[in-house]
């Protein structure tokens, strides 16, 4: 693959959405961390593919392998290296999967990796967030996502609300929930007036 988080010109900051990323999450729901268990993750534009990386799962790491080239080079290296995962209880019962970040000096506990030469995260790659440059209304709808997932629920809108889960303090709910219903205000206020505006 070629150039993997090679970024954008100097004096432009780079951003999560210019690297390709490896999310932990999709890997737990998927099974891909289950020890023995090898996959080739892959990424796809319009319908193609644009970049893979081995992936090998041990007892609480995963080995990833693939090819980089830097931009600008034709010359292309193979790269294998562990990242360790580390587990986490949730307060719905269950666990949650992070990785540790193999940077220099790192090792914090993410979600997400996001792949240059290697896969480290936003903190080590100094990246900003791409929601800085979104429009109100999608700042507004992901923040209310991640509190109906925090809370064990889909993320989708049109489901009802998620309840207490289990082993949570009523007053953490209830201030989840009054925290939502302020984003949730937003959003509908900020979709409403878009609709105004496309109708005229």
């Amino acid at each position: 693959m070629g150039g993997w988080g090679s970024g954008r010109s100097s004096g432009s900051k780079d951003t999560t959405s210019d690297y390709r990323r490896l999310d932990v999450r999709q890997w737990q729901r998927g099974g891909y961390l289950a020890p023995g268990r090898v996959v080739t993750w892959q990424w796809t534009r319009n319908g193609e593919k644009v970049g893979e990386i081995g992936v090998r799962a041990e007892s609480d790491r995963v080995i990833l392998s693939y090819r980089h080239c830097s931009m600008g080079s034709k010359n292309w290296e193979r790269l294998e290296y562990p990242v360790a995962i580390d587990w986490t209880p949730c307060h719905y019962g269950g666990r949650r999967a992070w990785f540790r970040c193999p940077g220099q000096g790192c090792g914090r506990r993410v979600a997400i990796l996001y792949i240059g030469k290697y896969a480290l995260c936003r903190h080590c790659r100094q990246l900003a967030y791409e929601c800085q440059r979104e429009p109100p209304h999608y700042r507004a709808l992901n923040r209310a996502q991640a509190i109906r997932m925090k809370l064990g629920g889909s993320g989708s809108m049109v489901d009802p609300y998620p309840w207490k889960p289990k082993g949570m303090h009523w007053r953490t709910y209830h201030r989840y929930k009054r925290k939502s219903a302020a984003i949730e205000g937003r959003l509908w206020a900020l979709e409403a007036a878009m609709l105004h505006l496309d109708l005229g």
